[in-house]
């Protein structure tokens, strides 16, 4: 149903051009910088154990299970606190003013990271989770920005695909964090002279050349933010908060018949009703009656999500010796552990993680959100309680069913992203109105993040001594059944205009004048 005026109109039944794929990349890469400098830490975490921890217990050195949970742990908590920061700012300052700032956050922690400096390994460390927690408060930004804009920028066709194709880059970034870290061990491994497959005594000797190893890895997840800032800054801002929120109808006809070659009806006193119509707060008793459900739903999902996301790789210790990605830590020096923790990452990205996002993309508006986010919860449940229950029998090696143990983690991936781990971002960038957009969707990714670190420091703590895994694996599986139950909260937004799912289009008739029983109702 249009909305009766013009550049709001316009957006939603653009064709697609280019336009629209070039703010898919400049969101994207936003979203590629993200999941590089998250994920990057995995494959080197243990490098930076042999590096700054002495051996114990017949074992390489590696970081202490507090350590590890500072340097993992810290990006979580900062990404936490940047959504609700930003979320709010995007919707008080703007989107644009907002969406440079997370970048230049990025660019600098990345490099921050990397130049870590101390005399000991308690002020090295010390410094990377400062720097780590501020990339993360960048990266935290990132979500409802990137959300927001695509969403306000996209027809009403294409929304969904455009959407979840920023949130595919995250794919690209975790398949990059895993190539750069494996070509870069590679080229270590060659300058260290130590050709021979094996140390003799690998627990005993560090190449002081992979100090650098890990800094390089770090400071690379500048270039991609770096590259992106010039174009995020001659982005305009978003037609519908322009017109919406400032309520400045000249600036947005003239912005948005840029963009589309169009030109565009100012429409000031259509647009200044339009606005006055839609003014109800986060806090108001009308959002609570009209959104309240959903925003429970949004949050709510994504909690659950996020704790058996973040908590598939408890089991990696055990998927990757029976794929044959890693060897035993003591047969390999600093440099091969780096290669074989990269290349596992790697190789399970690109089959099970990767194809799930582009499923999500080509699949979303013929079978809309509501569906996807259903059969991904339920696929993660049935797959996780098979993994729960056949534990000890799939990890053994010498059994048959061990390959059968990498198809289920595999498939447990894919319907994450080929599910909830995608729609869960889609969703809120268009169930709430443009008054409130950014916050709620920052409020339902802050909740997600919640749920990680529940699942990081919660499950995996539960799970340290690996004797409840199988216990751990079905309480995955029923909290994706209850995300399951939650999704019923939401609603589906395929082939709408964003004004018409939110209410907002209820505000006026056909005429652009104020109807006062649908604002009323």
């Amino acid at each position: 149903m249009p909305s009766g005026i013009a550049v709001l109109d316009a957006l939603d039944t653009a064709r697609t051009q280019w336009y629209h794929f070039k703010a898919i990349m400049i969101a994207g890469m936003g979203f590629f910088t993200d999941a590089y400098d998250l994920f990057c830490i995995t494959a080197v975490s243990k490098l930076l154990g042999r590096i700054y921890f002495e051996p114990g217990h017949g074992e390489p050195g590696k970081l202490p299970r507090g350590i590890t949970n500072a340097v993992t742990g810290v990006a979580l908590v900062g990404t936490f606190m940047g959504q609700l920061v930003f979320g709010y700012l995007g919707d008080k300052l703007g989107r644009k003013k907002a969406y440079g700032i997370t970048l230049i956050i990025m660019m600098t922690c990345a490099i921050g990271s990397g130049l870590s400096f101390g005399s000991t390994p308690k002020a090295v460390i010390g410094t990377l989770c400062f720097f780590r927690f501020w990339l993360g408060f960048g990266i935290g930004g990132d979500y409802p920005l990137s959300a927001t804009i695509m969403s306000e920028y996209a027809n009403k066709k294409t929304r969904g695909a455009f959407i979840a194709g920023v949130f595919a880059m995250q794919g690209v970034g975790i398949i990059f964090a895993g190539l750069v870290s494996m070509i870069l061990s590679l080229v270590f491994l060659r300058l260290s002279e130590r050709t021979p497959p094996f140390m003799e005594d690998p627990n005993k000797s560090t190449d002081p050349k992979a100090d650098f190893l890990w800094r390089i890895v770090l400071m690379l997840g500048a270039l991609p933010a770096a590259l992106t800032f010039y174009w995020r800054m001659r982005m305009p801002e978003t037609g519908r908060y322009t017109a919406l929120i400032k309520g400045n109808a000249k600036q947005a006809a003239a912005e948005m018949g840029s963009v589309l070659h169009i030109e565009l009806d100012e429409e000031q006193e259509k647009i200044a009703k339009f606005k006055s119509s839609n003014e109800y707060g986060l806090l108001s008793k009308q959002f609570a009656k009209r959104h309240g459900l959903h925003l429970i739903g949004t949050m709510s999902t994504w909690f659950l999500l996020d704790i058996a996301f973040y908590s598939q790789n408890l089991i990696q210790k055990d998927i990757y010796p029976v794929m044959h990605l890693t060897r035993k830590a003591e047969n390999v020096n600093a440099l091969e552990e780096v290669f074989d923790t990269s290349k596992a990452m790697f190789i399970i990205a690109l089959l099970g993680t990767f194809p799930g996002y582009w499923f999500t993309v080509f699949f979303i508006e013929k079978i809309g959100r509501f569906m996807i986010q259903l059969i991904g919860f339920f696929m993660m449940s049935a797959f996780m309680f098979v993994i729960g229950v056949k534990y000890d029998e799939l990890k053994n090696p010498e059994q048959h069913e061990s390959w059968l143990f990498a198809i289920l983690y595999g498939l447990t991936f894919f319907f994450a992203n080929f599910g909830p781990n995608s729609t869960t971002f889609v969703l809120p960038a268009e169930l709430f109105p443009t008054r409130v957009r950014s916050t709620c969707h920052a409020l339902s990714a802050a909740a997600g993040k919640a749920g990680a670190m529940v699942g990081a420091f919660g499950v995996q703590y539960y799970t340290v001594d690996g004797n409840k895994i199988q216990g751990a694996m079905m309480f995955m599986a029923f909290t994706n059944m209850i995300g399951f139950c939650c999704t019923f909260l939401l609603t589906e937004t395929k082939g709408k205009s964003l004004e018409e799912i939110s209410g907002e289009d209820g505000g006026l008739d056909d005429s652009g004048q104020v109807n006062t029983i649908k604002t009323e109702a």
